[in-house]
C-alpha cells in the first residue's frame, strides 16, 4: 500500500490525538476485587463462540499493568486516551451499592492520565453487560436502560470532577444486531424481535445516561459512538440498489435518525416488521442534543439483494483485487471521507470525533525487537489523509482515536487478530511499540509542534 502524507494543517490547533481500548478487551482480572461476570465472560464459555476458545480472563493484564500502559501512551505522544469502564466491576449486581475497589481502579487511572498530560475520554458501555442483568432479560427489557442511568450516575459522581468527555455507548449496533440478531457476539441470540427491542432500549439508555451525566457533571461533553459505513450496491440492478438502501438503514440511519430527532426510519420499520417498544417521551429522551458524535469506521459495505437471508436481506460481497487487512476487510480510506461528510451534511453534529479506526495485520516481533508493520502504517496515514480532506470540506472534526492502543482480545476473533500500535506478547505480556506507533507519534509531533519540526 503506498504511503500518503496527511495534510496536518487541516486539523485545528487543539486537535485530539488519541488511541482507544475497551475494558473487557484489555483489563483481565475478571474475578478480582469484587468484579462480577459479564455477558462476555459467559459467551466465551460457549463452545465454538470464540476463535481458539479464547477468553478475556487475562487479556492484556491492564488491571495490573496500567501504569506501564500509561507510560506507553506518553511515549506515543498521545494527548488523549479513550477507555471504557466495566459495569460489572463498578456495580457487580447491576445496580445497588457500588464496588469501592472497582471505582478505585478507574480513579487511579484517571489521575495518572491527567498527570501524564492525557485527557481521559470515558465510555460507559462497551458491551460488557453484567450477567445478572442478562439473567433478568438484558437489553430487550426496559429495566436495563434504567439501570444504565443509575450506573452512569455512580461513575459520574466519582470521576466527574476530572473527566469531562463522556461516551454513553460504543456501537449499539453491535450489541443489538450482532448480539441479538446474528448471534455472533454476546449474548448470542438470533431473534429479530429481541434485537429490535434491544436496539430501542440501548438508545433509551443513551438518553437516560446522558441526563445522568449532565446532572452530575457541569459542562460535561456527552456523545455516543456509532460504527458507520458507506453502503454501496454491488451492481446497478434495481434489487441490489434497494439492498444497499436497506443496508444503509440497518447500519447507519436506524441509529443516527433517532439520535437526531427523526424517529426510526419508516422504511426499516417495514423491513423489520417489528415495532420498537417506545413509550411516551422516549424519542425525545433519545434525541437530546449531543455535544459530539463519534464515528467508528473500518470498511465500506458492498451488498447484493438476499431475500432469503436475515434482515436487512442484503448480503455483503467483496471486490477482487482490493487491498485487505488481516480480517479480510477491504481498505478504502476515501469512504471514511465520504462517511464524515455525509454525517456532516445530513445530521450537522456540533462536533465529531473519529473514535475508532484501525486495521489488523499478522504482526511479529523481529529478533532485534522491532515490529515492522508497513501495511498498518500506510493504513493510518491514508485514513488520516481522508480525515484531513473531510475537515477541509467543513466536517467539524475535533479528534482521531486509533483502534487500538495495543493488541487485545478481539471479541469472537479471540487473540488471532492484532490491531494495536503496541504489540503484546500474550504469554509474557511484554509490550513493543510497532513502527506504526512510532509513525503516529511523528505525525502528532508534526501537528503539535510544526515550527520546531520545520526548523523555524
Amino acid at each position: 500500500m503506498p504511503l500518503e502524507e496527511p495534510d496536518l494543517t487541516a486539523f485545528p490547533p487543539g486537535f485530539t490525538w488519541g488511541a482507544a481500548t475497551s475494558a473487557y478487551q484489555i483489563e483481565g482480572a475478571v474475578k478480582e476485587d469484587g468484579r462480577s461476570p459479564s455477558i462476555w465472560d459467559t459467551f466465551c464459555r460457549v463452545p465454538g463462540a470464540v476463535a481458539g476458545g479464547d477468553t478475556g480472563d487475562v487479556a492484556c493484564d491492564h488491571y495490573h499493568r496500567w501504569q506501564g500502559d500509561v507510560a506507553l501512551m506518553k511515549d506515543l505522544r498521545l494527548n488523549a486516551y479513550r477507555f471504557s469502564i466495566a459495569w460489572p466491576r463498578v456495580l457487580p449486581d447491576g445496580g445497588g451499592p457500588p464496588n469501592p475497589a472497582g471505582l478505585a481502579f478507574y480513579d487511579r487511572l484517571v489521575d495518572a492520565l491527567l498527570e501524564s498530560g492525557l485527557t481521559p475520554h470515558a465510555t460507559l458501555y462497551h458491551w460488557d453487560l453484567p450477567q445478572v442483568l442478562q439473567d433478568r432479560g438484558g437489553w430487550p427489557e426496559r429495566e436495563t436502560a434504567r439501570r444504565f442511568a443509575d450506573y452512569a450516575a455512580v461513575v459520574a459522581d466519582t470521576l466527574g470532577d476530572r473527566v469531562r468527555h463522556w461516551a454513553t455507548l460504543n456501537e449499539p449496533l453491535c450489541s443489538a444486531w450482532i448480539g441479538h440478531l446474528e448471534g455472533a457476539m454476546a449474548p448470542g441470540l438470533t431473534d429479530l424481535t429481541a434485537a429490535v427491542r434491544a436496539s430501542h432500549h440501548l438508545l433509551l439508555a443513551h438518553g437516560l445516561g446522558a441526563q445522568a451525566l449532565r446532572a452530575a457533571v457541569p459542562g460535561a461533553q456527552v456523545g455516543i459512538t456509532n460504527i458507520l459505513t458507506a453502503s454501496e450496491p454491488a451492481t446497478d440492478r434495481e434489487e441490489d440498489v434497494a439492498a444497499a438502501r436497506r443496508d444503509d438503514g440497518h447500519n447507519n440511519r436506524w441509529w443516527l435518525d433517532p439520535l437526531h430527532g427523526r424517529g426510526y426510519p419508516a422504511d426499516m420499520l417495514e423491513v423489520y416488521g417489528v415495532e420498537p417498544p417506545a413509550e411516551p417521551g422516549d424519542m425525545e429522551t433519545i434525541a437530546a442534543p449531543l455535544d459530539w458524535l463519534g464515528v467508528n469506521y473500518y470498511r465500506r459495505s458492498i451488498t447484493v439483494d438476499d431475500p432469503s437471508g436475515p434482515a436487512p436481506y442484503a448480503r455483503p460481497v467483496t471486490h477482487p483485487g482490493t487491498p485487505r487487512t488481516g480480517m479480510d476487510w477491504e481498505v478504502h480510506p476515501d469512504r471514511l471521507e465520504s462517511v464524515l461528510l455525509r454525517v456532516h451534511r445530513d445530521y450537522a453534529p456540533r462536533a465529531m470525533y473519529v473514535t475508532e479506526n484501525g486495521a489488523a495485520y499478522p504482526d511479529e516481533v523481529t529478533p532485534d525487537g522491532h515490529v515492522h508493520d508497513a501495511d498498518r502504517t500506510a493504513y493510518l496515514e491514508s485514513h488520516l489523509a481522508a480525515c484531513a480532506r473531510a475537515a477541509r470540506q467543513g466536517a467539524p472534526l475535533e479528534g482521531y482515536f486509533v483502534w487500538s492502543l495495543m493488541d487485545n482480545f478481539e471479541w469472537a476473533y479471540g487473540y488471532a487478530q492484532r490491531f494495536g500500535l503496541v504489540h503484546v506478547d500474550f504469554g509474557t505480556q511484554a509490550r513493543t511499540i510497532k513502527d506504526s506507533g512510532r509513525r503516529y507519534a511523528e505525525l502528532i509531533d508534526a501537528h503539535l509542534h510544526p515550527r520546531v519540526r520545520s526548523g523555524s
